[in-house]
C-alpha cells in the first residue's frame, strides 16, 4: 500500500518535469525550438522565455487569439522570431551569436503545466578554405601581372631600339 502512494506520488511530481536539450546553430542559419505540443488547445497559455533573467520574448493565447512575438523586440529578436500557430513552436531567423542562452516554454492548460527548456549555442561563421584559395589565386594573379607587365614593355623598348640600330646600320651601308 505505501509503494503504490508513493509511486503515485512520485508519477505526480514529475508531472512538466522538464529536460534541458542541448541545440548548436551557425550564425545566420534558423532555428526552430519545438514545444512538445502536437495542437495548441483552447485553453492553452504559452510563454517563450529567454536569458536569466527570463525575459518574455513571445506568447500564445489561443483563446484570446494573441500569438505575439513583439515581447522580444525589447531584448534585440526584432523581426526575427516566428510562432507556429498549430504547435505553438518558435523559430528563430539569421541567428546571432548574441541569441546563445537558455530559452524555456511554458505551457499551462487546465490540468497540467509543461516546461521545456533548450540551451541554444550560436556559432561565429567560420571562412570556409574554399574562400582563402579563391582570395590565394587572386594574390598570386595580381603579382604575376606586377611582374609580366613591367617585363612585356622592357622587351618592346628593347625590340625598337634594336630595330631602330639596323635601320641606322642599312642606311649607313648605301
Amino acid at each position: 500500500m505505501f509503494h503504490r502512494f508513493w509511486f503515485c506520488l512520485c508519477l505526480w511530481c514529475l508531472d512538466g518535469v522538464d529536460a534541458l536539450m542541448s541545440v548548436s546553430v551557425v550564425e545566420g542559419d534558423s532555428v526552430t525550438l519545438e514545444s512538445g505540443v502536437t495542437e495548441i488547445q483552447t485553453d492553452d497559455l504559452i510563454a517563450w522565455t529567454f536569458g536569466r533573467p527570463e525575459t518574455l520574448i513571445a506568447r500564445i493565447n489561443k483563446e484570446n487569439v494573441i500569438f505575439s512575438t513583439s515581447d522580444g523586440d525589447a531584448v534585440g529578436f526584432r523581426g526575427r522570431l516566428k510562432l507556429d500557430h498549430q504547435t505553438g513552436s518558435l523559430t528563430i531567423t539569421n541567428i546571432r551569436t548574441t541569441d546563445s542562452g537558455l530559452y524555456n516554454v511554458t505551457i499551462k492548460r487546465t490540468k497540467t503545466h509543461i516546461t521545456n527548456r533548450f540551451s541554444v549555442t550560436v556559432y561565429a561563421h567560420r571562412q570556409t578554405s574554399h574562400t582563402s584559395g579563391s582570395l590565394l589565386i587572386v594574390l598570386i594573379t595580381a603579382a604575376g601581372s606586377l611582374v609580366i607587365v613591367p617585363v612585356i614593355v622592357l622587351f618592346c623598348i628593347c625590340r625598337k631600339h634594336r630595330d631602330a640600330g639596323q635601320v641606322n646600320l642599312q642606311l649607313t651601308h648605301l
